[in-house]
């Protein structure tokens, strides 16, 4: 008898070939749960430990991981499409709900895989979605398994055997697996100083070879935004590819070789500039040719700073340590398949890259400070220590910073490192990008800045770079200072009376008459000062002309036909000497033995600058004043000096950081135009603030009693308005410093009584309190400010304990109150405040190691505690960084005597003149700042 047909609601659920498809998704199943396991057990111990486990192993198990995840997609929903085709008429619609749901589990798992990786034509960068996506790919096989469990358990027997066995294997290998990396781990390479005196640090054994730093190509497939903007930064000049520095590093190389027979003294430049013949050895070789040597012009590339693991000290001079990070498996493959599975691994599996090359130690100042801060070494000048360049400290010990406890100003919020103003946010599709708050507050996308824009236009326009990079350059450049033509004196000295703030008051001037202009110079838009870096080869100077009749009569600061700025100018630089007491011109560290004088001024600060002028007898209509404050990265000297016989003329780009202008009437002639008494943004309180400022900062040698009665005029104003407690703060310091020390302190009490920052108080509490011998009050003051007991301060992000004059300070006192305690009697609370000080002096040393006070200090605690050998330590060291008055002295006498132009100007007031001189040109300057638009991006 013939059987009868199948009905749809009997028909076998599974075929001889599903059957056999089942068992091949079951087997890749498998095999997938142990890879993932594996991939989970090595995350999961990531976070939990903090320590990086990844490496190359790795990779090749997600690898697998993506390869085998791609190859079961098709077989697994094709199977579960047939499957379902051939069961949705069952009735066990248990069975049919759960596998339907299980069906829809492994398309999420799909589709979230399918996100997570990058195929170049198909890119999710939105780190939302790529974090909803990853989540969804983590769970999807937890609910699937479930889901699984369920749809079998409405169907025959689950065969449970299989399933345990599996999961056994897959912990196993797992353990196994996070056992061996944890070997591993225990047989990292040690890291050593291989190229002193550079203070890197590497694997031991071997150099770097240049293609394993030489990777930015590689890191431009995927980054082309920061790619792009990175090829005109100054990092990417660094090296022999920058004329400026190509000029100086080849003098030193041939002075070294000279002198010390090597050139290793020169890695101190090297180790920030040239990383890559440096680490690879070649830059030792004194018969090295930068021209045939690529990695001579590759500067500091994406891996010069993504591969340095850690910061070891914050003192600078390349302190740091560098390592080629573990590849990705078929990096060095010449096949066009290896390559392709080279970057797919990469945009696939992009947390290993993340975590290998962006450290926290990144975000720190004290990362850029392992290059932008600089010791010279005795090695290098056979001389002694001596301090270079230092960004680092000039930020950290600044109110923008939050962590100087006397700053005269301070932000709304703290800073917290360098690439809040030097790598800001750019809109970018870029794997990198990121939501981030844009110029204007809103989210965006971006990626940060790594064109670093800062001040050096010079090379940009002698390597003919596009034009949008000095205009980014310049950008960062407009909010950096103000200038003010604040006041003026009759005569010629500084002891006229002063008609000030000009404007909206407008004194008459008489023709022929002698006046003192007094013009303020402010930083206000900088985290360290003006200008900081190569403040040798820097030029910053004051512009000031004289005109009558639309004709400039005097000037100071003028250039001539070579593009040099007048010697008798007022320059913001830092004056050095060599130990014979000449100039340094030629970035010549080597060198450097003592500044003459060091103009620039810190942040948040001012400098004053004097100009003596005379009107002319036949003045007859309002006379002009105009004060700009101009920038060029290199002076003439060097320019000559790195150009050599084929000088012409400095025409490198010249930026107006700021300017103003002043128009005076005279008398019997023409007012001025109305708008001439419109004053500056400024309030006139923190112009008068402004102007003491500066007045103080000339020291006590300079104007204090102005200084004084600049501030008592602040007072006066501010107490008007109601607010503020500046101007009797910042009288409590000229007369602390006068030692005028109940004035100081009444006054004090007053800028308290106004609203002045407690933090301030407190400090200049401490300060008159030890002046006056009262330690333990000075102690209270001062242990608040270590410990930021202020809530308006931690609101804002400061943090004093950072603040290593002040702990060196406190530590002082600890010292000087813990002698008082005498006898058996009082010996342990002699102790006590000995032990304390010992700790407030390390903590200082622990933030600028090469604080000459601090080791001097705690020499003398070590020695109050018996520690003769720790004492001696830090004698040692205090004699090492000290200043070494005596020779400082007979160069800086030889140079004064010399040069009249210099002598001046390191005077602790210096009047300048505005003269009439036509060697030099008095025509309108062409700026660069006229020349290029703003920021592009």
């Amino acid at each position: 008898m013939a059987e009868a047909p199948l009905s749809r609601s009997t028909l076998p659920v599974l075929t001889p070939a599903l059957r056999r498809l089942l068992v091949l998704v079951l087997v890749g199943a498998g095999l997938m749960a142990v890879n993932s396991l594996y991939l989970l057990a090595v995350t999961v111990t990531e976070q939990v430990s903090g320590v990086v486990l990844q490496n190359r192993a790795y990779l090749v198990m997600f690898l697998g991981h993506l390869l085998l995840g791609l190859v079961l997609m098709v077989p697994a929903l094709v199977f579960g499409a047939l499957h379902f085709r051939r069961a949705r008429w069952r009735p066990n619609r248990y069975a049919i709900r759960a596998g339907l749901a299980l069906y829809g589990s492994l398309v999420a798992l799909f589709v979230s895989g399918i996100l997570l990786t990058r195929f170049g034509v198909f890119e999710v960068n939105d780190p939302a979605v790529r974090s909803f996506a990853y989540w969804v790919h983590v769970l999807a096989p937890v609910l699937a398994v479930w889901l699984f469990v369920l749809h079998r358990l409405a169907g025959p027997p689950l065969r449970w055997r299989a399933g345990v066995v599996w999961a056994g294997a897959a912990a196993g290998f797992a353990a196994l697996a996070l056992g061996v990396h944890g070997l591993k781990l225990l047989h990292e390479p040690d890291m050593v100083r291989a190229f002193e005196p550079a203070l890197a640090t590497v694997p031991a054994g071997e150099a770097i070879p240049p293609g394993r730093l030489m990777q930015d190509a590689t890191c431009a497939e995927c980054h082309a935004d920061i790619a792009a903007q990175h090829a005109g930064s100054m990092h990417r000049f660094s090296s022999f590819n920058n004329p400026a520095y190509r000029a100086a590093v080849d003098e030193v190389r041939s002075v070294l070789l000279e002198r010390d027979g090597d050139v290793q003294a020169a890695r101190l430049c090297a180790v920030c500039h040239d990383q890559v013949p440096l680490f690879s050895g070649r830059f030792d070789d004194p018969t090295y040719d930068p021209a045939a040597d690529p990695g001579a012009s590759f500067g500091i590339g994406c891996l010069g700073c993504h591969a340095i693991t850690a910061v070891n000290s914050p003192v600078g001079n390349g302190d740091y340590s560098i390592a080629p990070p573990p590849r990705y498996p078929f990096a060095d493959s010449d096949s066009a398949l290896g390559r392709f599975l080279h970057r797919q691994l990469i945009r696939a599996k992009p947390a290993f890259h993340k975590r290998t090359l962006l450290k926290p130690v990144h975000e720190t100042p004290e990362f850029c400070a392992a290059c932008h801060k600089v010791h010279l070494p005795q090695a290098l000048n056979h001389y002694r220590w001596l301090r270079g360049q230092n960004h680092y400290d000039s930020f950290l010990m600044s109110g923008v910073s939050g962590h100087r406890v006397d700053s005269f100003y301070y932000p709304a919020q703290a800073e917290a490192g360098c690439n809040g103003c030097h790598m800001p946010a750019v809109a970018a599709d870029d794997p990198a990008a990121r939501r981030m708050d844009g110029p204007d507050g809103e989210g965006m996308l971006a990626v940060h800045d790594h064109l670093f824009a800062a001040a050096n236009t010079a090379v940009a326009a002698m390597l003919e770079r596009p034009a949008q990079e000095n205009a980014a350059r310049v950008a960062t450049m407009q909010d950096a200072a103000r200038v003010d033509i604040f006041g003026l004196k009759a005569g010629s000295g500084i002891e006229g009376a002063l008609q000030a703030p000009l404007r909206p008051a407008l004194p008459m001037l008489e023709p022929g008459g002698r006046y003192l202009l007094e013009v303020v110079v402010r930083t206000t838009g900088m985290g360290h000062a003006l200008t900081q870096g190569t403040a040798d080869s820097n030029e910053v100077w004051l512009d000031v002309s004289l005109s009558a009749g639309g004709e400039v009569v005097a000037r100071s600061g003028a250039r001539d036909a070579t593009g040099a700025v007048d010697d008798w100018a007022w320059f913001g630089n830092a004056y050095l000497l060599d130990r014979a007491g000449n100039r340094i011109t030629r970035r010549n560290a080597q060198d450097i033995f003592v500044a003459l004088y060091d103009h620039q001024i810190p942040p948040g600060a001012a400098a004053v600058v004097h100009y003596a002028f005379d009107v002319p007898a036949d003045a007859e209509g309002p006379v002009t004043i105009d004060a700009a404050l101009r920038y060029r990265k290199l002076d003439t000297r060097f320019v000559r000096f790195m150009q050599g016989d084929t000088f012409e003329r400095n025409d490198l780009p010249i930026t107006t950081l700021a300017a103003d202008r002043v128009h005076l009437p005279v008398a019997g002639g023409a007012a001025p135009p109305a708008a001439a008494a419109t004053p500056p943004a400024a309030p006139h309180w923190e112009r008068w603030n402004d102007y003491g400022i500066g007045l103080f900062r000339e020291g006590p040698r300079g104007e204090s009693r102005q200084a004084e009665a600049a501030f008592r005029e602040v007072e006066r104003l501010q107490s008007a308005l109601g607010q503020g407690g500046d101007g009797a703060l910042n009288l409590a310091r000229v007369l602390h410093r006068e030692g005028r020390l109940d004035e100081a302190a009444q006054a004090l009490a007053r800028a308290a009584q106004q609203g002045a920052p407690p933090w301030l108080a407190a400090w200049y509490t401490g300060l008159i309190a030890r002046d006056q011998g009262d330690l333990d009050r000075a102690i209270e003051a001062l242990e608040a400010l270590a410990d930021t007991r202020f809530n308006a301060a931690r609101a804002r992000g400061f943090d004093f304990g950072r603040d290593y004059r002040m702990l060196t300070t406190l530590g002082r006192t600890l010292y000087e109150r813990a002698r008082r305690e005498r006898g058996d009697a009082r010996r342990e609370a002699r102790e006590a405040l000995l032990t304390r000080a010992r700790e407030r002096l390390a903590q200082a040393l622990a933030i600028d190691p090469e604080n000459a006070a601090a080791h001097h200090n705690l020499s003398l605690v070590l020695a109050e505690l018996g520690d003769a050998d720790g004492a001696a330590h830090h004698r040692a060291r205090h004699e090492h960084y000290r200043t070494d008055d005596n020779a400082i002295e007979r160069a800086v006498s030889i140079h004064r005597s010399r040069n009249p132009a210099a002598d001046h100007a390191a005077a602790p007031v210096a009047i300048y003149a505005l003269r009439p001189d036509e060697q030099y040109e008095h025509r309108a300057e062409t700026t660069f700042q006229a020349q290029t638009a703003s920021h592009p991006r």
